[in-house]
């Protein structure tokens, strides 16, 4: 009896010593999945963020001042497209005529940047360069890629050039460019003001300018020859533009003007044209004009210069920008 429990006892041992290692070797490998499974997730974190970061770096593209979304930049790449589709235009030939048909000329391909100076008060003496028969995209934008402070004056809407009054809403500051009888002028625009026209008339039509142009407060004409050399009808104009607080700048197409005698009697500040800067359309011509109007705004405090959106006018400005630092450039309201 004994052996056979001794036995027993030494089957019962191998049994229990079995048992151990079979639950010694779960424990093991239960360990090693749960260890991996933290294991594995750190990873996954670690690759989640990876992606993540690499994401966000394609969204982003940083810079040394500041990250630059995707957005902003698929904006910029459309404003380079507009900007070379704009800049598409041949500069001109050079050519010496004298400008009295006002006919547009190919634009001259601007410069890229579009910001306008900002303002700055100054002792300087002060110029106010106008440059009148604006009535199209193209010319505002060549215009603008000057970076100058600049009085854009534009034609009222016609059939020819129907989107005037929108591109003027869009500008800070804007004069408009009225048509007026010339004694000698074939290619009159259309709506032409006449010195025939009864107040009625004349005070009709500048409520529809006030209407297409409600943030008007400065008109210069077109021609106008005939009319501005008109008491009478001059008379009958300054009625109706102060009735709209619209005040008027004679752009001096005449010798005979009457103007000044009339701003006189009215009791207004007679403003006019100090000089033209391209009645001849040659490059080097228009900047010692330009060099004229700063001699005269240094002699005087301030000076009037007038030109138009043609090629040889844009690219002597740009290339005359250095010059003009030594006024300060202003819209006409800085004046009087």
């Amino acid at each position: 009896m004994p052996k056979k429990r001794s036995k027993a006892t030494h089957r019962n041992s191998k049994i229990l010593s079995y048992l151990a290692w079979c639950l010694f070797a779960i424990v093991l490998v239960l360990s090693s999945l749960i260890g991996g499974y933290y294991l594995g997730y750190d990873s996954a974190v670690e690759d989640i963020q990876d992606q993540n970061f690499k994401i966000q770096n394609k969204k982003t593209i940083y810079t040394d001042s500041k990250p630059i979304l995707k957005k902003e930049q698929s904006v910029n790449s459309r404003l380079q497209y507009v900007l070379k589709k704009e800049n598409k235009i041949n500069q001109p030939k050079k050519v010496i005529t004298k400008t009295t048909s006002h006919k547009y000329e190919s634009l001259a391909k601007p410069p890229s940047r579009f910001k306008t100076e900002p303002i700055i008060i100054s002792n300087k003496p002060k110029l106010a360069i106008i440059i009148d028969d604006v009535s199209t995209k193209s010319q505002v934008n060549a215009i603008k890629s000057l970076g100058l402070r600049v009085n854009i004056s534009f034609f009222p809407p016609s059939k020819a050039r129907p989107n005037s009054a929108i591109l003027a809403s869009k500008e800070i500051f804007y004069m408009v460019h009225l048509p007026m009888e010339a004694r000698n002028y074939t290619a009159e625009e259309p709506l032409t003001m006449r010195i025939k026209h009864s107040q009625q008339e004349i005070t009709k039509r500048v409520k529809e300018l006030k209407k297409l142009f409600p943030n008007v407060k400065y008109i210069n004409n077109h021609t106008g020859s005939k009319f501005t050399s008109n008491e009478l009808a001059m008379n009958r104009l300054i009625i109706a533009l102060d009735k709209y607080k619209i005040n008027f700048i004679d752009s001096r197409t005449t010798a005979e003007t009457k103007v000044p005698l009339v701003m006189k009697k009215f009791g207004k500040k007679y403003v006019a044209r100090d000089i033209f800067l391209d009645n001849l359309q040659d490059k080097a011509y228009i900047k010692g004009q330009i060099q004229k109007a700063i001699k005269i705004a240094k002699k005087n405090g301030s000076a009037i210069a007038i030109g138009h959106p043609h090629a040889n006018t844009i690219m002597a400005l740009h290339e005359s920008k250095e010059l003009l630092k030594e006024v300060e450039l202003v819209y006409v309201n800085k004046l009087y």
